[in-house]
């Protein structure tokens, strides 16, 4: 979220932005208004802050002021108040100023916008929301301030209001990572698992950093009805968004690989982790060799066996050993002929779990650098065992490239 520090900033900066230069000329203020202000505008730069808001009370006091003393009576008090800190103060001297209409259009803006953050700093938000909801309206075009309304209506607990900005529904406009976390926020204030998610993964979408990846795989891991023998499924994932870190995760990874039939895979892991000098080091270094001549054993005995298998699954009444041949393939670095094999398969039919076949299929694709295939393939699945929801996140990493 927006500092306070840099709040205090950008609303002084707007404040002492039209006051930049005097605006009590002799000609069209009287001099005992004139006076007192000048000697407050000399506190001022002298820093004495609280003495010249005692000389702007003194020029305030004069009777029979015109509106154009009164204007400048306020403007100055505003400009001097923000410097000093006294928040509610210029807001409200401002208010008056911005309510008088002589502030051109552009210093208008600026003394809207440093109302908003006045109100945001003393913490009052509704206020806050209002003034910089009104900066917008009225043409500003400072990002700062749409993180001030969003932050504000956060704030308020009126998540409607930052769902309808930062939400689905906002155009083409790219949301600022800011905006999404807060947006994120408001549904785990709301405790709106879905809403929470679903920004998460619009952050990923934008912003793919893996801290939001992880935050993102441990909760649909965790949804109800996630099937435990999509393991592998989320290891791939982890893979391809920086998740997979530890020792642990290969040789698990790797390990899943092999009992699901696919020791190209679980090589291409083991010379990932040993590459990324996570295998091969440490306490554990020998178990890590023990895997991986145990993956070369099972890739070799694999190739010797290989044109059995092929000629096996095409001979199959379903297919499931051809999507299995097929990503062997894939994981040995022949694509082409290996996402061949995999639509063969899936299109022969009698698959044990079909939408488990086009998963590994729009994996394949994505890893194959065939994405605009993998996108159709992905947002066909309907799985409602996590299958699915895996989908939908490859669907996030295909759209990446």
């Amino acid at each position: 979220m927006i500092g306070l520090n840099s709040l205090r900033a950008m609303a002084l900066a707007a404040a002492l932005a039209v006051a930049s230069s005097p605006a009590w000329a002799a000609d069209t203020v009287r001099p005992e208004v004139g006076k007192p202000l000048k000697a407050a505008e000399s506190l001022y730069k002298a820093h004495k802050y609280q003495e010249a808001l005692a000389k702007v009370s003194e020029a305030d006091a004069v009777s029979g002021k015109t509106a154009y003393e009164s204007y400048i009576i306020q403007r100055t008090r505003g400009s001097i108040a923000a410097a000093a800190g006294d928040r509610e103060t210029a807001a409200k001297a401002f208010e008056a100023v911005i309510a008088s209409g002589r502030a051109s259009g552009g210093e208008q803006l600026k003394l809207i916008q440093a109302v908003a953050g006045l109100h945001y700093q003393a913490k009052d938000y509704a206020k806050a929301a209002q003034w910089a909801a009104r900066y917008q309206k009225e043409g500003g075009n400072d990002p700062a301030m749409r993180t001030v309304l969003v932050q504000s209506y956060f704030l308020l607990n009126d998540c409607g209001n930052v769902s309808k900005l930062v939400g689905e529904n906002g155009g083409s406009r790219r949301p600022t990572e800011q905006e999404l976390q807060i947006l994120a926020n408001c549904y785990l204030k709301q405790k709106d698992s879905g809403g929470y998610v679903s920004a998460i993964e619009r952050l990923v979408t934008y912003y793919p950093k893996r801290e939001y990846w992880t935050d993102l795989l441990n909760r649909v891991q965790k949804k109800s009805g996630f099937s435990d023998r999509l393991a592998l499924d989320v290891y791939r994932l982890k893979l391809a968004t920086g998740n997979l870190t530890s020792a642990s995760d290969y040789l698990e990874m790797a390990q899943l690989a092999i009992q699901a039939g696919f020791p190209a895979e679980a090589k291409a892991i083991v010379d990932k982790g040993y590459s990324a000098n996570v295998l091969g080091t440490g306490k554990d270094a020998e178990r890590h060799k023990r895997l991986r001549d145990l993956v070369a054993k099972t890739v070799a005995e694999y190739r010797a066996g290989q044109e059995k298998a092929e000629n096996e699954a095409l001979a199959a009444k379903s297919g499931d050993a051809l999507v299995a041949v097929g990503y062997n393939y894939v994981a040995e670095g022949a694509p082409q002929k290996g996402l061949a094999f995999m639509e063969r398969g899936i299109k022969k039919g009698g698959l044990k779990r079909p939408e488990d076949a086009k998963l590994l299929l729009g994996v394949a694709q994505v890893q194959a650098g065939a994405r605009s295939r993998a996108l159709q393939t992905l947002k066909g699945i309907h799985g409602n065992d996590g299958t699915a929801d895996l989908a939908r996140l490859w669907t996030l990493v295909a759209s990446r490239g």
